[in-house]
């Protein structure tokens, strides 16, 4: 790994702990150099700002839940999980629902085509997606995840 791919990928994961600890709205650029442990240039060379950091990290957990690897139970497990969208939920609703509405963002096509290869019925696909989506904000206990899955 490059060292440029490293430090992108340790200010990635530091902007996670600091969404999961504080949320988006409290999070800052130097909170996030410093948890990254770069400078504050080095923070701007890669991102020009928070919402290009916060965009970044989206893009990169989707292509980790939709890796290849994962069933529909586990992506779904995994989601009502994540701890930063644990505290989103409690601190940033309105930041997360304006996320979950930008129905044209590229994001979501990424997310249908990676679900079209897990589940290869564009029905099915929808279906999964408006689940998933649900379990971003109401996350399900891990045996309704599991029989809801099945049921896709």
């Amino acid at each position: 790994m490059t060292s440029y791919r490293r430090t992108r990928s340790a200010i990635l994961e530091a902007t996670k702990v600091v969404i999961s600890s504080h949320g988006v709205r409290s999070a800052s650029m130097i909170e996030i150099a410093d948890n990254a442990q770069v400078s504050r240039a080095t923070l701007y060379n890669h991102f020009r700002d928070k919402e290009s950091v916060l965009r970044a990290l989206i893009e990169f957990e989707i292509a980790q839940l939709f890796d290849g690897t994962r069933s529909l139970d586990q992506i779904a497990l995994a989601i009502s999980a994540d701890s930063a969208l644990a505290q989103m939920r409690r601190s940033d609703g309105a930041i997360l629902a304006n996320l979950a509405s930008e129905v044209g963002d590229p994001l979501w096509a990424l997310a249908r085509s990676a679900l079209l290869t897990l589940l290869g019925e564009p029905v099915r696909v929808e279906l999964a997606l408006r689940w998933l989506l649900g379990q971003v904000f109401a996350p399900l206990a891990p045996d309704a995840v599991k029989e809801q899955a099945a049921a896709i």
